[in-house]
């Protein structure tokens, strides 16, 4: 036992044994982190709910296997801490107050709150995450709108939160002061943030009064594509382009908004030309072939018209007018398609030809 009495030796008010028993613990304490952090994250897991899938774990392992292991850090760092006293020098001031240690104190618990937060965050993502899915098999689009929405909103409300607890516990600050003090400079925050305020009410607008939900084709002030998400201060629209374009929700409320995918139908309307040197029989063959095929096809309505109308520059103008049951980009383009093809086809029955722009020069002979 002589040979370890070494291991009372001190060294900034520590023995040498309180610093080998607190390297132990935490050697100890990051070693079983792995283990522990599995058997809460099944725990977590469990608390979620049962019908899972093998997608649903290794998300949630990925959303929380990082918050989680500085967690555990931080609790093994703090019980190892446990071990060793700190010197006085870094204890006492001059007034024999709380200086340094109280500072090293206020930092773990600004790191273990911003861990705890960053878990529930993680968490409500998650909730997100599986509520989405939820949504995709549910044929209503208010929920595919609400969710990301609601998501955002309690990760906003749980990031207040986490910093009214951080400054208070960690910063000292008086949160019925502060309140207060929010309360007299309400006024001037608001006209700071007026902007802001509008597109966070036009937000609640665009839920309650639901001019489009997520997923609609929509056309607005100049912009054609697809709602894929409205947030607290705009509404991203996917354009047939595939390129992203964020417009503020005040800009919505205020300006006219065309929901192309409200509308029961899509209506196509276009011209054919044929060669003028066509007889009139045959103009009148191909105009009734093509009413027939409009009437007969499975995904249009019997509200189409075709008719011989124009004498146009170099063409006999037959206009092409139809509905397609659907108001889905899809199935109208893939019908317009199919009935294009069905139309050349009558025009190379009848033997006809389709004009093109062309022009005729006379030349006189004097």
């Amino acid at each position: 036992m002589e040979n370890l009495e070494f291991l009372n030796l001190e060294f900034l008010d520590d023995s040498l044994k309180q610093y080998f028993y607190f390297v132990l613990s935490m050697v100890l304490g990051l070693i079983l982190i792995i283990p522990v952090k599995s058997v809460i994250i099944k725990l977590l897991f469990k608390f979620f709910g049962k019908n899972n899938s093998d997608n649903d774990t290794k998300k949630f392992k990925s959303l929380l296997s990082k918050p989680l292991q500085y967690f555990l850090i931080l609790i093994v760092l703090f019980f190892s801490s446990k071990f060793i006293n700190a010197a006085d020098f870094a204890i006492l001031n001059d007034n024999n107050s709380f200086k340094f240690k109280t500072y090293i104190t206020k930092a773990f618990n600004l790191f273990l709150l911003t861990t705890i937060f960053w878990v529930i965050i993680r968490s409500i993502d998650f909730i997100g995450y599986k509520l989405k899915n939820k949504a995709l098999e549910t044929e209503s689009k208010v929920d595919d709108q609400l969710i990301p929405f609601a998501v955002d909103l309690a990760k906003v409300i749980s990031v207040v939160l986490g910093a009214v607890m951080i400054l208070g516990d960690v910063f000292d600050v008086n949160i019925t002061a502060l309140v207060t003090g929010l309360g007299i400079g309400g006024v001037a925050f608001a006209l700071a943030s007026k902007e802001s305020l509008e597109n966070l009410l036009g937000s609640f607008t665009i839920f309650f009064d639901k001019p489009f939900t997520v997923g609609d084709i929509v056309t607005l002030g100049g912009v054609t594509g697809i709602v894929e998400k409205v947030g607290f201060r705009s509404t991203r629209i996917r354009t047939f382009d595939k390129s992203i374009v964020t417009v503020p929700n005040k800009n919505i409320i205020s300006s006219e908004l065309d929901n192309l995918g409200a509308r029961p139908v899509r209506r196509v309307k276009f011209s054919i030309g044929l060669i003028y040197d066509t007889p009139i029989e045959k103009i009148k063959a191909i105009v009734n072939d093509i009413q027939a095929l409009v009437d007969k096809h499975e995904m249009t309505n019997q509200e189409g018209r075709v008719k011989f109308l124009n004498f146009g520059p170099s063409s006999l103008d037959i206009m092409v007018l139809y509905y397609v049951d659907s108001p889905e980009w899809e199935v109208l383009i893939e019908t317009q398609q199919k009935i294009n093809f069905s139309i050349i086809e009558i025009v190379n029955k009848h033997k006809c030809e389709f004009a093109f722009p062309s022009r005729s020069i006379y030349i006189e002979k004097k």
